[in-house]
This record gives structure tokens, C-alpha cells and sequence, in this order.
């Protein structure tokens, strides 16, 4: 089997205009990020004064690493919510994350926080109709993050089709770092997906009550991690894809 089959014809039109229509602007870019990556570490490029001030909230062992001036400083920007299954594992991660790069000598810090909706929740509310926007605060919250160029790489913690690309983007814009996408893991399975159908057209039909209703979707819905039916990967692998990244 091919590892890489042929483009359909009309992908490779469309994919063959849009690289003609971006040449002028992709060779902008990539003419910023060389200049960025070449101008040196993150940590090397803030006075002393903004640098005492990017770690003054940080331990004594962080600040003595970060006073050595050759040690990488990795930012952290994370999608972190306790509302929404898939993002609270994130509660953790800064924590393993700073401890993991102190063991190599570095340091770490959470440079800031994005929003992360949920239109599984917001289904059938207002809020439904803030679900495409939000990817677009999301990209500005992830630039603002790292706009502190105190960093020589960084960790983007998100998971779902909004937060990923979202991150992806302001990430983008700080082309010269390397970063690394991490999720949150899946949620085990719960019940089976046949049965919480028969559940909701027994509802439907008034046959059981909502109180029932609730418990089968509980019964699904049960623990922290990514929602069962989403395809986060999938995802993350279509942003890679379309950024020719892969």
C-alpha cells in the first residue's frame, strides 16, 4: 500500500492555487521566522530588568537555572478547564511539565491560558453560536502567551476541533520555536453507544423520564478525558496535513 496516495484531482487544483495565491505572503513569513530564530535564544533577548521580572514569582532553584543565562526556558500555554471533561486533566500537567524539565537542567513556565468551549454543551443555546469564533480568540490568547519572547520553546496543552487549531495558529506565529501539541487523554468507554440511543428514543417517545435520561447520559459522559466519540488525532493530524508541516 502507498504510503502517501495521490491527491484527488480537484485537492491538488485547489491545494496548487492556494500555494500560488500565499507564495508572496509564505515567503514573508518564512522570511520572519529565519530573522527571529537568528536573532537568538528568548532568554537572551530581554533586559535584565524584564528578565528578573518574568521569574520573580518563580522558586529560588528556578530563578538560580534562569540567572545561568544558558538554560532553555519552555512556555506552557494551556486550555485548562474543570467544566469540560477533555481539558481538566490539564490541572496537572504544569506541575509534571516543570518538574520534567528541571531533571534536564531547564525551566518552565505557564506563559497563559486560552479559552475552551464545548458545542457538545452549548448544542441547541446561544453560546452554540461562539464555537467558530472562539478558535480565533484562541490563536490571539496563544499570541499574546509567548509575545513575552522569554522562551526557547513551548508546549501547547488543548484537546477538540476548535482549541487545537486555534493553538495551532498563534503557535504559527512563533514559527523559529519548537513546540510540541500534548492531549489530555480519552475518556474510557462508558456505556455503549446502542444503548444510550435506545435510552434517548425511549425519551423521545416519553416512554422513560428525564431523570433516566440523564443517568444513561452520565453512564456516558462519566470521567475525565477526551469525549469517546471524538477523534482528537484525527484532528490534529488534518492541522498538520493542511499546513504541509508533515
Amino acid at each position: 500500500m502507498a504510503l502517501n496516495p495521490p491527491l484527488h484531482p480537484v485537492v491538488a487544483e485547489v491545494t496548487a492555487r492556494i500555494i500560488e495565491r500565499s507564495r508572496a505572503t509564505r515567503a514573508d513569513y518564512l522570511r520572519r521566522m529565519d530573522a527571529a530564530r537568528d536573532s537568538g535564544a528568548g532568554r537572551a533577548k530581554l533586559s535584565c530588568a524584564n528578565w528578573a521580572h518574568a521569574f520573580a514569582g518563580q522558586t529560588i532553584a528556578d530563578k538560580l537555572t534562569a540567572m545561568d543565562g544558558s538554560k532553555p526556558n519552555v512556555g506552557v500555554v494551556t486550555a485548562y478547564n474543570d467544566m469540560l471533561s477533555a481539558h481538566q486533566p490539564f490541572e496537572r500537567f504544569p506541575e509534571v511539565i516543570r518538574k520534567a524539565v528541571r531533571e534536564v537542567g531547564a525551566t518552565a513556565q505557564v506563559a497563559g491560558g486560552t479559552p475552551a468551549m464545548c458545542d457538545g454543551v452549548t448544542q441547541g443555546r446561544p453560546g452554540m453560536e461562539l464555537s467558530l469564533f472562539s478558535r480565533d480568540a484562541i490563536a490571539m490568547a496563544t499570541g499574546v502567551a509567548l509575545t513575552h519572547d522569554a522562551f526557547d520553546a513551548a508546549m501547547m496543552l488543548g484537546v477538540c476541533d476548535k482549541i487545537v487549531p486555534g493553538l495551532f495558529m498563534g503557535a504559527l506565529a512563533f514559527g523559529h520555536l519548537p513546540v510540541v501539541f500534548a492531549p489530555a487523554g480519552p475518556m474510557p468507554s462508558g456505556i455503549p453507544n446502542a444503548e444510550k440511543a435506545r435510552v434517548r428514543a425511549e425519551y423521545a417517545q416519553g416512554l422513560v423520564d428525564r431523570t433516566t435520561l440523564l443517568a444513561s447520559e452520565i453512564g456516558s459522559y462519566h470521567s475525565p478525558g477526551t469525549c469517546t466519540f471524538y477523534g482528537t488525532a484525527n484532528s490534529n493530524q488534518m492541522m498538520m496535513e493542511i499546513a504541509g508541516l508533515h
